[in-house]
């Protein structure tokens, strides 16, 4: 016994032995980015926009206390621990605001471009575990060299802040608008789109990595070295979870430890 042919009158909302047919689509468009040229030329624009926060924070207080805007007196001001920490904080919305206008012009989701994800558990003690393994490798190198294991410009730094009262400033700077501003640019906006170019993700993580040891010129050779091979471990990160958050909280966290092992703890 055969069943009756469906009408077009049988399929209307108000139905319900045959509701309306709809069709859904599970593809989504691919998400457009900046290739190599294009977000190599960005990355440059976002690190002057850092730049000039950074500076026009010094700039700013150099103005707020009356003093000529002359190249003494923002060395001056720039190596005091507070306006240090003002410095490093503003550089972190410059950093959002270059991004965003970046990932704008291409109509893409800031989150997905980003990949703002938060990671899951496993990812985050995965990610700490291979973080502490390859600070203590330097670590034992370190000693074994008998090398410092923090700069020792850093050290003076910190110690001069805790005495003088700019203990949390130099805190919130260098474990949270510090590791913001450089996971962004980096693991974020770098990563992104050269590893949607020619690099792949192997380059992508080497050459982020790179840039983000760049960032760092105000150490020597040896640290230079120990940042390249932290960087290429939340590179590997970023795009195992594909989630910025994780190399954020990993980069707050490693920042976080030294910060207070030199302002707290150490010798």
């Amino acid at each position: 016994m055969t069943e009756p042919a469906i009408t077009t009158d049988d399929v209307n909302p108000l139905n319900p032995v045959h509701p309306p047919l709809t069709v859904t689509s599970v593809e989504q468009a691919p998400l457009r980015v900046w290739k190599f040229w294009g977000t190599a030329l960005w990355g440059l624009l976002v690190f002057v926009a850092m730049f000039v926060g950074q500076v026009g924070a010094i700039l700013l207080l150099v103005a707020m206390r009356g003093l000529p805007l002359d190249m003494d007196s923002i060395q001056s001001v720039g190596r005091e621990p507070q306006a240090l920490a003002l410095s490093v904080i503003m550089g972190l919305p410059a950093t959002l605001a270059a991004v965003w206008l970046a990932i704008r012009l291409k109509k893409a989701s800031f989150v997905d471009y980003l990949a703002l994800h938060w990671p899951t558990w496993r990812q985050l003690l995965l990610g700490a575990a291979g973080l502490i393994l390859v600070v203590m490798t330097w670590e034992i190198v370190s000693r074994s060299l008998g090398r410092e294991a923090t700069p020792g410009f850093m050290t003076d730094l910190l110690k001069s802040g805790r005495d003088k009262g700019a203990a949390l400033l130099l805190l919130f700077a260098f474990s949270v608008a510090a590791p913001m501003s450089e996971e962004v640019l980096a693991r974020g906006f770098l990563f992104r789109g050269w590893s949607a170019s020619f690099l792949r993700v192997p380059g992508a993580i080497i050459l982020s990595s790179l840039v983000w040891t760049a960032v760092h010129l105000q150490y020597d050779l040896y640290f230079l070295a120990e940042v390249f091979s932290i960087g290429l471990w939340f590179g590997y990160m970023r795009h195992r979870a594909n989630s910025l958050w994780l190399t954020i909280v990993l980069h707050a966290l490693n920042n976080m430890t030294a910060v207070v092992l030199t302002m707290w703890l150490g010798s």
